[in-house]
């Protein structure tokens, strides 16, 4: 029966996780965004709650709470999406999203060794999607000048790392310390 819940596609819990994920990114994207002083460019809190989603959903929900926040906030706060930016967030979910097998948060457990992994692996995305695709998309979309979009990319680069880094280390490290260890029942 639960493999064919799997085969099945997204599960009640995804979807539930997705709209509440993406309506919390909108809000921390739109309400708590620190200005950087380049233009366009911010520091995003809501990215430390999207590393949080991703690994404990995985991939997909992801891509779609980056995708979905990003569009609505880009929307409601510019009047439309900046597409280039929104599929470089949905990227950025995804990518983290796939740390979800190895840090197995499900089980409360966090080692050092899997945070400086996880902070590896999200500073590596960051570097991917912010310095190559969002810069990139910029340029064949839009038509913008190469040295402003490959700064403001660098600029985002290295203010998503930092808040993943804090923000959303210190939120994997709160979940994983409310879930039981794994080993922590026994049956008598």
């Amino acid at each position: 029966m639960n493999d064919r819940k799997k085969r099945e596609g997204f599960s009640v819990r995804s979807v539930v996780a997705t709209g509440i994920g993406a309506a919390v990114f909108f809000v921390l994207m739109k309400f708590i965004a620190i200005p950087t002083g380049i233009p366009n460019t911010t520091v995003n809190v809501a990215e430390g709650w999207l590393a949080l989603i991703a690994s404990l959903f995985g991939p997909v929900v992801g891509l779609l709470v980056g995708f979905i926040g990003h569009t609505l906030n880009d929307a409601v706060t510019y009047g439309s999406p900046w597409w280039s930016w929104v599929i470089a967030d949905a990227i950025f979910g995804l990518l983290l999203g796939f740390g979800k097998k190895y840090l197995a948060l499900e089980y409360g457990d966090l080692s050092t060794k899997k945070l400086i992994q996880f902070n590896i692996w999200q500073a590596i995305s960051n570097v991917i999607v912010w310095l190559i695709i969002a810069p990139i998309g910029d340029i064949l979309i839009y038509k913008e000048p190469a040295q402003k979009v490959f700064l403001q990319g660098a600029v985002t680069a290295f203010v998503n790392t930092l808040s993943v880094a804090i923000i959303g280390s210190l939120l994997l490290v709160a979940y994983v310390k409310s879930r039981p260890k794994k080993s922590s029942l026994r049956s008598e």
